[in-house]
C-alpha cells in the first residue's frame, strides 16, 4: 500500500518530485509500512523527503491498482495536503538519497512528468478536491 499527498500552489499547480531511484515523477509520498496507517505514513514521508510538517487532510483518491509480473496488487491513496504557501515551499529540503528535485506543475506538465497511471490518479485527486469528494478508481480509472 502506498500513500501520497496533492500538494499545490496559489496557483493551482501541483507539487511533484523526480526520484533517484527511477526515472518517473511522482507526488510525495512512499509505501506504508508494517503497523503503519496510510495518513501516518504521508505525513512520515513528506517529511523525510522535503522536510515539511504540514497539515493533511481528507482522502481525496483510492486506487486499486491490479497485479503485474513481479508485483501484487495494491492500494494506492492520495491525502489532500492542501494549498502550500510559497514561503513554505522555500523551506523544502530534499532527501538526497531519495529526491533529484521537485518542481511546480501545471496539468499538462504533469501529464508529461509522471507514467499515465500516476497522471490519472493525480487528475482524479485534483476534481476530487475541486469537488469536495473523495474518487475511487481502479488502475487508475473512476469506476463509480
Amino acid at each position: 500500500m502506498g500513500a501520497g499527498v496533492l500538494l499545490t500552489g496559489s496557483d493551482d499547480r501541483v507539487l511533484l518530485v523526480e526520484p533517484t531511484y527511477k526515472p518517473n515523477w511522482e507526488v510525495p509520498g512512499g509505501a506504508v509500512e508494517a503497523e503503519e496507517s496510510p495518513l501516518t505514513a504521508a505525513r512520515r514521508e513528506l517529511h523525510e523527503e522535503l522536510g515539511l510538517t504540514v497539515y493533511i487532510g481528507r482522502l481525496l483518491v483510492t486506487d486499486w491498482v491490479p497485479p503485474r509480473p513481479g508485483r501484487t496488487d495494491g492500494l494506492m491513496l492520495i491525502f489532500d495536503g492542501g494549498v502550500l504557501p510559497a514561503a513554505t515551499a522555500e523551506r523544502i529540503v530534499l532527501a538526497a538519497d531519495e529526491l533529484r528535485s521537485w518542481a511546480w506543475c501545471t496539468p499538462a506538465e504533469a501529464g508529461q512528468r509522471l507514467i499515465p497511471l500516476l497522471a490519472r490518479r493525480v487528475a482524479a485527486a485534483v476534481e476530487a478536491r475541486a469537488g469536495g469528494t473523495c474518487a475511487y478508481l481502479e488502475d487508475g480509472r473512476p469506476v463509480i
